[in-house]
């Protein structure tokens, strides 16, 4: 049974999606897949109970597929192409397909570890990601391969382990630092407060109250970032920062961080 923050999550998405038919029947498929909805929860399980670390379920994949969405929003308002539509070899609504299936599959390698989930999370959406997508184009072989392409190299991508070169892998890669709210670190606070190494990455997580996407003014998308305590700067310098130099979205990306009630700190 889904938690009340995914359903909550789903709405949001699917509210996003409803001017793009194409992208809200991929989620729509996406949501109700019973496999994939197992599989997310089991990684989840691996990373907090197993492993220790944050959020990597279906919460997280849910929210950065949100994330994305609202970024290639953005850009699609502010006149800029992805790599799809650029190359002239697919729309943006296939873009926005293959930004979803990532999104919604990028951790779950986290079922088997966290070294090289990112391989292991390719491998075990692949027979997800076709089968989703014969079922919304079972008569178009060439959005099936241009869109698991894209969606392929997004989670391969994720972790800055890798090269990345289109803009939809690149936009993948920021909205997946930019979940680093405190809700991602409530549950393993909760669960272990015996200390070790990585404990930093929790208890900065923590610090983070809320982050928004916005138009930008200098560039397209804006990053304004929350958060309670200082701490959280580690968690923007060394995750989100991270991940936005090695993004080839980087260039329309404008970030701001700062403690509540002080003022901003512009990092780009």
């Amino acid at each position: 049974m889904k938690s009340v923050k995914e359903v909550v999550t789903e709405s949001k998405i699917l509210d996003r999606l409803k001017n793009t038919p194409q992208c809200l029947e991929l989620v729509q498929y996406l949501f109700a897949d019973e496999e994939l909805q197992e599989m997310q929860e089991y990684a989840n399980n691996v990373s907090i109970k197993r492993l220790g670390y944050n959020d990597h379920g279906p919460v997280h994949m849910r929210q950065v597929v949100g994330n994305a969405i609202k970024m290639l929003n953005i850009l699609h308002d502010s006149g800029i192409q992805t790599s799809l539509e650029k190359e002239e070899i697919g729309t943006f609504e296939d873009s926005m397909s293959g930004v979803i299936l990532a999104g919604m599959m990028h951790d779950l390698g986290m079922a088997i570890g966290r070294q090289g989930h990112e391989e292991m999370s390719v491998i075990l959406a692949q027979p997800i990601i076709e089968r989703a997508l014969q079922a919304v184009f079972p008569d178009n072989l060439h959005k099936r391969v241009i869109i698991k392409s894209i969606a392929t190299e997004a989670i391969i991508g994720h972790m800055c382990s890798r090269k990345i070169h289109s803009t939809e892998a690149g936009i993948i890669l920021i909205a997946d630092g930019c979940d680093m709210t405190k809700g991602r670190a409530r549950i393993p606070l909760a669960i272990n407060n015996t200390p070790k190494v990585g404990d930093i990455h929790k208890y900065s997580a923590n610090a983070i109250n809320r982050i928004g996407i916005h138009h930008g003014e200098k560039k397209p998308i804006k990053i304004d970032i929350e958060m309670s305590a200082e701490v959280g700067f580690f968690q923007i310098e060394e995750v989100l920062l991270t991940k936005i130099d090695s993004s080839p979205a980087k260039q329309y990306v404008e970030l701001y961080a700062g403690v509540a009630g002080q003022e901003r700190k512009c990092y780009l």
